[in-house]
């Protein structure tokens, strides 16, 4: 598989001396050419017009700031202007990074996007805090702390949510069907997650259940153990991956690879033609045959989606729960210096039929809702795309002028059921979507056996 290149960006300064000539403090444009100047020229307009502005507001805003700070403060507007997933990481920030990525750090456990604007939580992960406590894929966190989060950048909302172990946090929570916000109380802890579950099902033996709560380095090997374990009694497999945040790409396309025998599972397309590749599955790698249903929800995100989507297309399996995120892209981490990066959009993943996952999703094959569906009540809260950001504003005012009600023991339905060798009957009956999909692995093995 090829690896991810780390580049080191070398950017050469030049002084540029411009006249600025100002009358009553209107400041007087240019005249355009008017030949149509080329790429080059363009170019060059572009980078002087740049110059021009950086050196006014140097002179002339209200505070004074370093030629250092202007630029940090352009980059980073730069950054969170191309996408989402795009930014600036400074001296701090990819300190924080590499800290993450070597070892272990308090956190929440919770997987977190901006959708529509907003602060939203792709996904809380299996045991731990944020999961016990009761959050959902789709809760919007509204404030943090007394912090409001509209506008706020990811990378600085995961520095407020990490800390300390032991240390408290509460989380102002928007979420759709409850007519207010509402705290829900953290602690933070140690983050260790157990990504791969296997289990049989008391009801129907013959259904072997297995969870994938996010993609660590051990997912194939791991689901390869179970898949054995289970296969020469299995009447087929259910293939959980609600909640799933995603991660390494390499154990999603392995994931695949366990059952399917052939043809693309994922292709990486960016501008650079050295981004471009295709992943393709292995006839020896390939360990079942045997019907398979993958249960999605709103939180299953990035890999889970190629995981879900690559399955779809080869119709190996029946999708069943709701929607997915929409994760589909490629960052990496650029150093620019020795203490600085840029986190960069640089490629998007497609699906074997050539559809997008970016800001699109996983449509499941049946739509099922977690839990009874609700009824909609008049005077509930109602998210809507168009307005959502007015909406939020308006329940920070109302937060800043009343005392919220504190939701602390928001839970999450039998937390443990996951965790048990057997899943009961149950709490197969408390899972609307599980049972859809055992019905419909049931109807898949008298199929398969005719």
């Amino acid at each position: 598989m090829k690896k991810k290149r780390f580049m080191a960006m070398g950017f050469a300064s030049a002084a540029v001396a411009i006249g600025l000539t100002y009358s009553s403090v209107v400041l007087a444009a240019e005249a355009a050419p008017s030949d149509a100047p080329s790429v080059e020229a363009s170019r060059l307009q572009a980078l002087a017009k740049f110059t021009k502005v950086l050196s006014i507001v140097e002179k002339y805003y209200v505070d004074e700031e370093s030629i250092e700070t202007l630029m940090n403060k352009t980059i980073e507007g730069l950054m969170s202007k191309l996408d989402a997933h795009s930014a600036y990481l400074n001296q701090k920030h990819f300190k924080d990074l590499q800290v993450q990525t070597k070892g272990e750090f308090g956190g929440l456990g919770i997987t977190v996007g901006i959708k529509d604007g907003a602060l939203t939580v792709i996904s809380p992960i299996e045991g731990t805090p944020a999961d016990k406590a009761g959050l959902e894929a789709g809760d919007i966190i509204l404030k943090i702390d007394d912090k409001p989060t509209l506008d706020m950048s990811i990378d600085d909302a995961v520095k407020l949510m990490r800390g300390k172990p032991g240390t408290p946090i509460d989380l102002t929570i928007v979420r759709q069907g409850k007519s207010k916000p509402f705290v829900v109380h953290i602690v933070r802890d140690i983050i260790k997650i157990q990504s791969v579950y296997a289990r049989t099902i008391a009801s129907d033996p013959g259904a072997v259940y297995l969870r994938v709560t996010s993609f660590d380095q051990k997912v194939v090997k791991d689901i390869s153990r179970a898949i054995k374990q289970y296969d020469a009694d299995a009447k087929g497999f259910i293939l959980d991956l609600r909640n799933n945040p995603g991660g390494l790409l390499d154990q999603a396309v392995g994931l695949v690879d366990l059952f399917v025998d052939e043809g693309v599972i994922v292709s990486q397309k960016g501008r650079d033609p050295r981004e471009n590749t295709e992943y393709k599955a292995h006839a020896s790698d390939t360990l079942t045959h045997k019907p398979l249903v993958v249960l999605v929800n709103e939180g299953s995100a990035s890999a889970s989606e190629i995981v879900s989507g690559a399955l779809q297309d080869h119709k190996r399996a029946v999708l069943v729960g709701q929607k997915t995120f929409g994760k589909g892209s490629v960052q990496v981490i650029l150093p620019i210096s020795q203490t600085e990066a840029i986190k960069l959009t640089v490629a998007r993943y497609y699906l074997p039929s050539g559809r997008t996952i970016q800001a699109v999703g996983v449509t499941p094959d049946i739509l099922v809702a977690r839990g009874k569906v609700p009824e909609t009540e008049e005077n509930e809260f109602a998210i809507k795309e168009a307005d959502l950001k007015m909406h939020l504003k308006s329940e920070l005012e109302k937060l800043d002028g009343n005392t919220t009600s504190t939701d602390a023991n928001v839970s999450s339905e039998d937390e443990n059921a996951t965790r048990k060798t057997v899943i009961t009957e149950q709490q197969v009956n408390n899972d609307i979507q599980l049972k859809e999909a055992l019905d419909i692995l049931k109807a898949l093995s008298i199929v398969k056996g005719r």
